[in-house]
């Protein structure tokens, strides 16, 4: 499972607990966002670490708890002192606290031997690694969609699978397919409703990488192509920089946020690299008949989800096809690079009828351009982006991270995304759930002041210069956050957190006219972590939501939970188990909390209600390289006779889940 996988020792005996770094950067993903792809990454580098005098930006930028200034001052830092004789020298990089050279000691090494030594047809097959998963997972109550109801329900069956193969020959060759089936979709004569697969190459040469078949593109700050795995504001000050990590082999189950063709990035000159790609895809979207008689859509659906029959009506029906290239230039302190791809469809799209979408998309064919940055100059990384789409309006990003002193950085960023700026791969940072119709003014700042101290505030003003789903109104709002952790010792750890966000929605008066009503939410939670010994470590966690529109009454929810968990280092059985009691009066102060899983599997569960939760995960070393997890979670509501709505209503007042996951390494 993803909590406490393992401890590591590399050079000293430093203890990583690999949840921390997860559950820190899920703060700034969306809730039900797939975390494969960077599991996949600190999995892989614990197994294969990083040689610090022969890595590059990109490598590092797949370690998640980096900032791009600390990556800058890494390689300042080899410029003017060498490579590195041990690994503990981190310690005299500039920014590096001791929290980050904890987090790092696992994942990077020295003197390692180089791959090409090793590299031949005959090593591939001998040398090579082989990772098989294969996951069941079902509800045990039954839900309304699968009942004979009339009209639209689910025609498949309740169960989830999952199977994923990967190989992998060090850093430079991988390969893998994933094949995946949601609740309610068929299972039979075809058994998997999503199938994904790739071929990637690294290091050949000029060829830095190739990628044939399912792939992920992320450059720049987000603004004109990015798709895969993202990360938004969080208790990091610093991750509101993000960290493009170019092209990259695609290994997750999310059914939309991919391309699929071929990719590669070539180095032209000695500082120039080129990326081209082409992609062919066919995509869900809900279709009509126009007055001409042809097939026009509104949006693209994006769920993956096939199990109604309308849902399977619109599966695959619109075809896209997208090719361009993004161009390099990165010496020294100073990166830039260009993006130009165009993105054609099978049918129009045209206008949606609510007022707020008046400046959507229209037409067939999407033309992007975009031109971003980064440059360091002494203790500051700048950044930015701008973008633009035919037919629409202009959108751009800048920022800067400052390192005010070994212990403090600060972070400040402006964008200014025009209300008819039109993108499909547009994933920048944005109070939104897309970079569009928008203006903001971020600031943060990080405070590390020792090894037992660490701080953390931001705030975020935002404007919507247009309508927005719910807001009849050009409107604004603000966000701020306020962490405080703190470290005593290798055993003992206790959070703090605040977090307040205001925005503007429509009423929910009945009133001819619509005005708009202040927002506001409100959380606070305090945390404690502790190890009792090798074997046993706790989390206890109190967390209050409030929820307040307009004049009416506020709501109070809050949420406790205990967590234990075993995992002694030889023992053949590991496991955890959470018991919590959460009290929230509606959906509107619902509160999230991350939630252990089995391995490669993300959960940030939703308590909302009034009830209880526990969940138990185990697992069983069954040999050196056959390991099954066994994961069973319930929750109990009170005061309810249903849980769930429409087609996932389940009689009664119990929801729960069993999961089962089987991995061998050959």
């Amino acid at each position: 499972m993803i909590g406490f996988i393992a401890n590591a020792q590399q050079n000293n005996e430093t203890e990583i607990d690999i949840r921390d770094i997860l559950e820190s950067v899920t703060e700034s993903l969306p809730d039900d966002y797939d975390m494969t792809e960077l599991v996949d990454v600190l999995m892989r580098y614990r197994k294969h670490p990083i040689d610090l005098n022969y890595t590059s930006p990109e490598e590092l930028k797949s370690l998640v708890f980096l900032s791009p200034l600390q990556i800058s001052n890494f390689f300042s830092y080899v410029k003017e002192n060498g490579q590195f004789v041990d690994a503990l020298e981190l310690q005299s990089v500039d920014g590096f606290d001791v929290k980050t050279v904890q987090n790092l000691l696992p994942f990077v090494a020295v003197n390692i031997q180089p791959e090409y030594q090793q590299l031949n047809f005959k090593n591939i097959f001998k040398l090579g690694e082989n990772d098989l998963m294969m996951r069941y997972a079902q509800n045990i109550e039954k839900q309304k969609g699968f009942t004979d109801l009339p009209g639209n329900r689910y025609l498949g069956t309740p169960e989830r699978f999952q199977t994923r193969y990967r190989f992998n020959y060090s850093t430079i060759l991988s390969a893998g397919i994933t094949v995946d089936k949601d609740a309610g979709e068929k299972f039979i004569d075809k058994p998997f409703d999503f199938y994904s697969a790739n071929v990637a190459l690294f290091k050949l040469g000029r060829v830095k990488k190739l990628v044939v078949g399912d792939y992920t593109l992320q450059f720049g700050q987000g603004l004109t192509l990015w798709s895969g795995f993202s990360f938004g504001k969080g208790p990091d000050v610093t991750s509101v920089a993000k960290k493009d990590l170019g092209l990259r082999p695609y290994n997750s189950t999310n059914e939309y946020s991919f391309f699929r063709g071929a990719s590669a990035t070539v180095n032209l000159f000695k500082n120039i690299d080129i990326t081209p790609f082409i992609s062919f895809r066919n995509l869900d979207a809900s279709q009509k008949t126009d007055k001409e008689g042809n097939l026009v859509q509104s949006t693209i659906n994006q769920t993956g989800l096939h199990r109604t029959p309308s849902e399977i009506k619109n599966k695959n029906v619109l075809k896209q096809q997208l090719y361009g290239a993004v161009l390099q230039y990165t010496k020294n302190e100073f990166g830039i690079g260009a993006v130009a791809y165009q993105s054609t469809y099978g049918n129009d799209f045209v206008v949606q009828t609510a007022a707020y979408d008046q400046y959507s998309f229209t037409g067939k064919s999407l033309t992007n351009l975009g031109l971003f940055y980064n440059y360091t100059y002494k203790n500051m990384y700048l950044y930015g982006e701008g973008a633009k789409g035919s037919g629409g309006g202009f959108a751009y990003i800048n920022g800067v991270l400052i390192s005010l002193s070994k212990a403090v950085s600060a972070a400040l960023t402006y964008r200014d995304y025009a209300k008819d700026y039109h993108n499909f791969f547009n994933q920048a940072v944005a109070e939104s759930s897309e970079a569009v119709n928008e203006k903001g003014l971020y600031v943060g700042l990080n405070v590390n002041p020792n090894k037992k101290w660490a701080f953390s505030i931001y705030g975020d003003y935002f404007k919507f210069p247009w309508l927005k789903y719910r807001v009849d109104e050009p409107s604004k709002g603000y966000e701020a956050l306020g962490q405080a952790i703190y470290t005593p010792s290798k055993t003992f750890k206790i959070l703090a957190r605040f977090k307040m966000e205001k925005k503007q929605q429509n009423t929910d008066l009945d009133v001819p006219i619509n005005f708009l009503d202040d927002v506001k939410k409100q959380g606070y939670r305090i945390e404690v972590n502790w190890l009792l010994n090798k074997n046993w470590s706790f989390q206890n966690r109190a967390e209050v939501s409030q929820y307040k529109k307009g004049d009416a009454n506020k709501e109070f929810g809050y949420l406790i939970y205990q967590d234990v968990d075993y995992s002694p280092l030889f023992s053949k059985i590991t496991g955890n188990v959470r018991f919590a009691y959460f009290n929230t009066p509606s959906y509107n102060s619902r509160i999230y909390a991350y939630e252990d899983d089995v391995l490669y599997s993300f959960s940030f569960g939703m308590y909302s209600g009034k009830g209880f939760r526990t969940y138990l995960n185990l697992k069983y070393n069954l040999a050196k390289k056959l390991n099954i997890w066994i994961r069973y979670g319930l929750f109990i509501y009170q005061d309810v006779e249903t849980v769930g709505t429409y087609l996932d209503e389940i009689k009664g007042n119990r929801k729960s889940e069993v999961k089962v996951q089987v991995r061998y390494q050959f």
